[in-house]
């Protein structure tokens, strides 16, 4: 087949099915919203999803939405760094950087956005559950 000819999997709309992935962290940084409050943009790389569908954005607000909004954003936050071997603590400086390249197991479920399925993330796991030590 030539470069010039789509491909079978060019035409396949069919998003992979929710569950948990084994994900690497390609991208973090600290950005802007439109509206120009601080958040942290954060992209996984999904194993076992087929081209296409394998990379899932998502953005943690630190500003500029409710209280209830932002403990909940930064509680996610704190999550991905803890699945991630990060343990943050108070006064620290959000460093997205130190999260490049990270392992870990990302729980992803179906989401209707602009009249299409995607993919979000809805939980961050430690790559491999240790056992709780009592």
């Amino acid at each position: 087949m030539e470069a010039t000819q789509f491909l079978e999997s060019d035409l396949c709309d069919e998003v992979p099915a929710p569950g948990t992935y084994a994900s690497t962290i390609t991208t973090a940084r600290l950005c802007s919203s439109q509206n120009g409050n601080a958040m942290v943009h954060v992209v996984h790389a999904l194993e076992g999803v087929p081209a296409g569908y394998d990379r899932v954005s998502e953005y943690f607000v630190l500003e500029g939405a409710s209280a209830r909004g932002l403990a909940f954003s930064r509680r996610r936050l704190v999550e991905l760094y803890r699945a991630c071997g990060l343990r943050p603590r108070a006064g620290e400086d959000i460093a997205p950087a130190s999260l490049q390249g990270a392992r870990l197991r990302v729980k992803v479920e179906h989401e209707e956005w602009r009249d299409k399925l995607q993919l979000r993330v809805v939980a961050h796991l430690p790559l491999t559950d240790q056992p709780t030590p009592f």
